[in-house]
């Protein structure tokens, strides 16, 4: 029986040896690490840092993309027994030095000269820190002592190896379940970020649920090309640890920018990604589909309806017709199998984790073969607390809570979660911690939910999100976001209105489907962002929004919208490193806008 992930990582290693288990594409090339490897080499990392003074229950912080020396790290330093804190590379200098400085981490590992600067900083207000490790080993010439490359670290711990053998598995077996292996920083975007204090007992809780849900969602025969970063609890748990557990290999993509390319060069069988993805894949599509013939287009839209009524014919275990189903063969190889090409052609299913997901784009990626798992969590529960199965699902819904884990509802509708997977609590927060929880020990999750007749949690809002507007109806906005961004114009849709007359949106225009419009609608332009300012483009937009209004409830309509021109990202602040959207933050940023739109008579559509 393993305990702990200490245990995991070591069983596996001895049982996979020479397999690869893990790879990282840099410049174009791909950088490997057989099972061997990689222990080796996580074990060198954490006697290095032992070797320097680290001790047990001691703070790393690792400040990086995602990287083949992030898990060195990441594996090491909890086989000495240490917490690992991760950072997000998009931080700010100040943003950094909070984590480092609250959490009292002694040491730090970095990626490069841009992430050193910031650990340079975090160093002057916090001189407890006794080493600052650089991936890059460039970007460690010529600095001050405390700064050594990570190829030096190695070199430590190999020495450390050589002169103590047996050192690392006997401090990794001295690891208890409830000793910490991270503390997890929320976003803040309501305060002060808290550290989330997670235990090997919660990842163990995790990975071992996921693993005992039948049928399967993994084999160690299985292949990701992760992207979304290991400094969320997402992918740290449900991709890292869990894929560690099962014995998949991952291959990490290059960036953002190279997903499709690095996908199809690696042919996945599954992928980890959140809802904006697939949402980006859809559109880009549908994009394509309207610059094709009108035949191409009336193809494209026939497959998709029937690509729909069979899925939902097995959404509800129902065999379908046989008529239908030559039907649905000739749509998929004349439209669905480009798509699960373009995915590399291996692909069973893929997450749409965080944030709701369309109906339909959810029914169109699930006839192309792919099933769509819907999932909810939080970082204080260590990620999944629900996931679809993959063969008793309903689309829509979150699934049933997995093994180990029970959810009940309170009176107001927000969601409790109870198991071995809830976190210990915040760092240095008693009194969060203790407002976090109910009097009979559930996680209060700030999310409202229902059950449907079947188990099927449906989360119908944040609870902190919903929309009270003056008249005193409650609205959830995402709800109407989802429906907004089912049409390929929109990106991003936020819903505003609380405490208002009536509903209101900021939203970001997909430019190449304006292209599209224009073209077709023959509204001239010289550059694409010309048309967020083209009277007659707004009325195109304007037309939208109405067919949109036409399926809600006439205080759910959206009366005022208000294009923000720049698309919303990491680096400007709206989105978080899993692409959901800061709320609050951007309706502080737009606030000016906001009470424009309020205060004008009109019922334009303005892009500012």
């Amino acid at each position: 029986m393993e305990r702990t992930i200490n245990e995991v990582f070591r069983n596996r290693a001895d049982k996979y040896k020479d397999r690869l288990a893990i790879e990282k594409k840099l410049g174009g090339t791909w950088e490997q690490a057989t099972w061997t490897q990689y222990y080796e080499r996580a074990r060198a990392t954490g006697l290095a840092l032992v070797a320097l003074g680290l001790e047990k229950g001691d703070r790393v912080a690792l400040l990086s993309e995602n990287r083949l020396e992030w898990l060195y790290t990441d594996m090491g330093v909890l086989g000495v027994g240490g917490c690992v804190v991760p950072i997000y590379a998009t931080l700010t200098d100040e943003e950094v030095e909070y984590v480092v400085t609250n959490s009292g981490s002694r040491f730090m590992v970095v990626e490069n000269d841009e992430q050193l600067q910031k650990a340079l900083y975090s160093l002057k207000q916090n001189p407890g820190i006794v080493k600052i490790v650089v991936m890059d080993e460039a970007d460690a010439k010529n600095k001050p002592p405390v700064v050594i490359s990570f190829k030096e670290l190695m070199k430590i711990g190999y020495e450390k190896q050589n002169e103590d053998p047996g050192l690392f598995e006997k401090i990794a077996d001295a690891v208890d379940l409830e000793d910490l292996a991270s503390i997890v920083y929320t976003s803040g975007t309501t305060g002060d970020p808290k550290g989330a204090m997670i235990t090997h007992k919660n990842i163990m809780a995790v990975v071992k649920s996921l693993d005992s849900v039948e049928p399967k969602y993994a084999f160690d025969t299985d292949q990701t090309v992760p992207f979304l970063p290991l400094s969320h609890v997402f992918e740290k748990i449900a991709g890292h640890y869990y894929g560690m557990y099962v014995g998949i290999t991952a291959s990490y993509a290059e960036s953002l920018d190279t997903i499709l390319q690095d996908i199809q060069e690696k042919q996945p069988t599954e992928i980890l990604a959140v809802p904006r993805v697939l949402e980006k894949v859809y559109q880009r599509i549908i994009s394509q589909v309207q610059e094709q013939s009108p035949f191409a287009q009336r193809l494209f839209f026939w497959a998709q309806r029937v690509g729909a009524r069979r899925s939902e014919y097995r959404e509800k275990k129902k065999k379908p017709s046989l008529w239908l189903t030559i039907k649905y063969r000739i749509a998929f190889l004349m439209v669905f199998k480009k798509l699960q090409q373009a995915l590399g052609g291996r692909v069973r299913w893929m997450t749409a984790s965080g944030a709701p997901t369309a109906r339909e784009i959810i029914l169109f990626f699930n006839s192309a073969g792919i099933m769509v798992v819907e999932g909810y969590g939080m970082t204080e529960c260590c990620a999944p607390a629900t996931m679809s199965n993959l063969s008793d699902y309903r689309i829509g819904t979150v699934g049933r809570p997995i093994p180990g884990v029970d959810i009940k509802i309170a009176d107001d509708g927000e969601i409790l979660i109870k198991g071995d997977n809830v976190f210990k609590g915040y760092w240095k927060m008693s009194e969060e911690t203790k407002n976090t929880f109910t009097a009979d020990g559930y996680l209060m999750s700030g999310d409202i939910g229902v059950f449907d007749e079947y188990g099927f949690l449906m989360i119908t809002d944040r609870k902190k999100d919903l929309i009270i507007t003056s008249g005193g109806k409650n609205v959830a906005p995402q709800k109407i976001e989802n429906l907004f961004k089912s049409d390929p114009l929109f990106t991003q849709v936020i819903v505003i209105g609380d405490n208002r007359k009536y509903l209101s949106a900021l939203v970001n225009i997909n430019i190449e489907q304006a292209e599209q419009i224009a073209r077709d609608k023959h509204i001239p332009y010289k550059d694409p962002q010309e048309l967020l300012d083209n009277e007659a483009f707004l009325k195109i937009v304007d037309d939208h929004v109405r067919k949109r209004n036409e399926n809600l409830a006439r205080y759910e309509t959206i009366k005022k919208i208000r294009i923000v021109k720049h698309e919303f990202s990491k680096e400007s602040g709206e989105l978080t490193a899993t692409l959901k959207v800061k709320r609050r933050v951007v309706q502080e940023m737009y606030s000016d806008m906001i009470e424009n739109m309020y205060n004008e008579e009109s019922d334009t559509v303005h892009a500012v």
